[in-house]
């Protein structure tokens, strides 16, 4: 039997380097970055004070909110969301709450949508796919399918390396980090992260974000896992200190493509 794989446990908020948070997977939090790298939490009040997100609030997540007996995305539905205090997953996901609402707005309107289907204790495969990219997401933007093919191949030499100056000038660029678990596991220094990626054509990174919100809200993306390329984020130049020949040989990060495995097409620019 396959070991069990090991639930990630963040490092207490004393324990974490603060420079961790000039990282570029942190670039747009650049606003709340006082909330970061403070000795203190902020309280679930303060927190919701200083967000203050149109139309939701965030509440502490206690027994006397959990006796609702309401599922955690009808409760956002309804206005509410559950935040445990000095809670570094929770922060994260307040945080993205205020960055990209459009984005979670759609993500619990699918959700919720599933759940009406479903029943609340059976997920499907679009349920799996709007959790991956909650947690793990990222919107990548380039401004042609042509610079995805070395992507398709998984040739994250060509990608990364040989492609670095498309990276470098814009032409590729990571236009929303939205999954809050990514940054959760970023506070530990030099940890090799993967992102579940969803691809738009286009040259301006807000008007990428709103795109794939839309998408997701016409039910046009995240049907099936499958939809998401994955992405090892720390091959993206300046992403990683050491990205050396030996960084990029190791096979257990940059993987192979599966046999079989193929992606969706570009979202094209609207």
């Amino acid at each position: 039997m396959a070991a069990a794989r090991r639930r990630f446990v963040a490092p207490a908020r004393d324990e974490v380097d603060r420079g961790c948070f000039t990282h570029a997977l942190f670039a747009g939090m650049a606003e709340y970055h006082d909330l970061l790298v403070a000795d203190a939490w902020p309280t679930v009040l303060a927190l919701d004070e200083r967000l203050a997100l149109a139309g939701k609030r965030l509440v502490a997540q206690d027994e006397s909110l959990l006796a609702d007996g309401q599922h955690y995305e009808q409760r956002i539905a309804l206005g509410r969301i559950a935040t445990r205090a000095e809670n570094w997953h929770d922060l994260f996901n307040a945080l993205v709450w205020a960055r990209y609402p459009a984005i979670k707005q759609a993500l619990n309107a699918r959700q919720c949508e599933r759940i009406q289907a479903n029943g609340p204790n059976v997920r499907d495969r679009a349920q799996a796919a709007l959790t991956q990219f909650d947690e793990t997401g990222v919107i990548v933007r380039v401004e042609g399918p042509a610079m995805l093919h070395a992507w398709d191949r998984h040739d994250w030499q060509a990608l990364f390396v040989e492609g670095a100056a498309a990276w470098q000038d814009g032409r590729m660029a990571v236009s929303g980090v939205i999954g809050h678990a990514l940054m959760e596991q970023a506070l530990l220094p030099g940890r090799l992260l993967v992102g579940k990626c969803v691809v738009v054509q286009g040259n301006d990174d807000g008007q990428a974000v709103q795109q794939v919100a839309e998408a997701i809200e016409r039910g046009d993306l995240l049907n099936d896992p499958l939809e998401l390329r994955p992405l090892p984020l720390m091959g993206i130049p300046g992403w990683h200190a050491r990205q050396d020949a030996a960084f990029f040989a190791q096979i257990d990060y940059f993987r192979p493509l599966r046999d079989g495995r193929k992606y969706p097409s570009i979202q094209s620019a609207r």
